[in-house]
C-alpha cells in the first residue's frame, strides 16, 4: 500500500489544486513545500490561521498534538493543516480565494504613539510605522508584536485599517502579570520601538458579499469588527447592511461606545446591540452577545457572519446561528485566547 497520499485544495473562488502528502508530513508541510498558497502562522496548532474543512477522505490529528480546534469543529470536518496527516487521499475546502496567502508576511518597526487606558481593563494602543517599514493587511488579520526585552510576542488583530496605514491601532486586553500587560503598564513610552510581523490569518472580510452582515463581538474581540465595519463604510457603492453584537462581562469593561456610535453615525445601515453579563441599565442588553441575535436576523439566503471572541462564544454563536439557518460555510471566526 502505497505511503503517498493525493491531498486536493478546493479555494472559494473555485481554483483546485493537489499535492502529494508523504506518510508522517503534515498537510500543511507538503501544501507550503509545493508552493500553494495556504494561509498560517504558527504551525504548532497554537492559532487558527491554517484551517481547512475535509470534505472527502480521512484525515487525523498528528499523534500527541494539542490544537486551539473545538470538539465540535473537528466533528463538522475542520482540520488544522499543520496537524494534519491524511489517512486516505482526501480533499479539503478552503474558504478564502486562492491569491489570498500570496503575499506573506513581513517584519516591520513600530513607535509607540500612545497607550491609552479605554476601560478598566483594555488599553488602546496607537503605532506608526518606522520611516522604511511597510506591509500591508485585510481587516479582520493580525499582526504579532515582540515585548521589548524579551523574545515572547502576542497577536493582536488592528481595530484600523490598512488605510490608516502608517498608523496602526490595536485594543489589548490587560491580563494580570501578563507580559505585555505589564510593560504596556508600566513601561511603555512615546516613541519607544516595537518589532512587528505579519500579517497572518485567513479571518478577514470577504469585501464583494452584498448580503447582510452579523458581527458579533466579545471583549477585545471587537477590534477587527471595527477593522470589517470601517472598511465596509470606506468602500464605493452600495453598502450591505450591518448588525454589531458586542459585549463585555461588565458596563466598566465595556470600552469604544462612542467609536460605535460614531460609525453608526457614518453608516446609517449599521444596526447595534450592547450587552453586559452583569450590571445592565439603560440601553445595555442583559446577557452576552449571542443571546442577542435573534431568528429573524438570519433572514437573507446569503447573510454572512463573523465572530471574534473567547472560544466559547464562538462555539455557542456558530451553533445559533446554524440553528436559524446559516449556512455554515458563510460563518467566519476568529478565537481570542489570553497568552500563557
Amino acid at each position: 500500500m502505497s505511503s503517498v497520499r493525493n491531498v486536493t485544495f478546493n479555494f472559494r473562488d473555485g481554483k483546485a489544486t493537489s499535492v502529494a502528502v508523504q506518510q508522517g508530513e503534515s498537510v500543511l508541510d507538503a501544501a507550503l513545500a509545493a508552493g500553494i498558497p495556504v494561509l498560517h502562522q504558527c504551525r504548532s496548532g497554537s492559532c487558527s490561521s491554517c484551517m481547512g474543512r475535509l470534505v472527502e477522505g480521512r484525515a487525523g490529528m498528528r499523534a500527541g498534538a494539542s490544537s486551539t480546534l473545538l470538539r465540535s469543529e473537528f466533528d463538522a470536518g475542520d482540520r488544522l493543516l499543520c496537524l494534519t496527516e491524511p489517512e486516505t487521499d482526501c480533499t479539503f475546502t478552503l474558504n478564502y480565494e486562492s491569491d489570498a496567502g500570496a503575499a506573506g508576511a513581513v517584519k516591520a518597526h513600530a513607535f509607540v504613539d500612545s497607550v491609552e487606558k479605554v476601560a478598566s481593563n483594555v488599553v488602546r494602543v496607537t503605532l506608526e510605522l518606522a520611516e522604511g517599514s511597510w506591509f500591508d493587511f485585510r481587516p479582520g488579520q493580525f499582526i504579532q508584536v515582540r515585548v521589548p526585552g524579551t523574545d515572547i510576542t502576542r497577536s493582536y488583530s488592528p481595530s484600523s485599517t490598512a488605510a490608516d496605514l502608517p498608523k496602526i491601532e490595536l485594543l489589548v486586553r490587560l491580563l494580570e502579570d501578563g507580559v505585555m500587560s505589564s510593560w504596556l503598564e508600566h513601561a511603555a513610552k512615546p516613541d519607544d520601538v516595537l518589532e512587528i510581523e505579519g500579517p497572518f490569518g485567513n479571518f478577514f472580510l470577504r469585501e464583494k458579499v452584498p448580503a447582510p452582515h452579523i458581527m458579533i463581538a466579545g471583549g477585545t474581540g471587537l477590534a477587527p469588527i471595527l477593522s470589517m465595519i470601517d472598511t465596509i463604510r470606506r468602500k464605493p457603492g452600495r453598502k450591505p447592511p450591518v448588525l454589531l453584537s458586542f459585549g463585555c462581562a461588565t458596563p466598566e469593561q465595556l470600552f469604544c461606545l462612542g467609536d460605535i456610535a460614531l460609525r453608526q453615525h457614518w453608516l446609517p445601515g449599521l444596526a447595534t446591540r450592547i450587552s453586559v453579563d452583569q450590571g445592565a441599565s439603560g440601553d445595555l442588553l442583559s446577557g452576552n452577545p449571542v443571546d442577542a441575535i435573534r431568528h429573524d436576523d438570519v433572514g437573507h439566503a446569503d447573510a454572512v457572519a463573523y465572530l471574534c471572541g473567547p472560544p466559547r462564544m464562538i462555539e455557542a454563536a456558530t451553533q445559533r446561528l446554524a440553528n436559524f439557518g446559516l449556512r455554515p460555510e458563510n460563518i467566519y471566526a476568529e478565537q481570542f485566547t489570553p497568552s500563557n
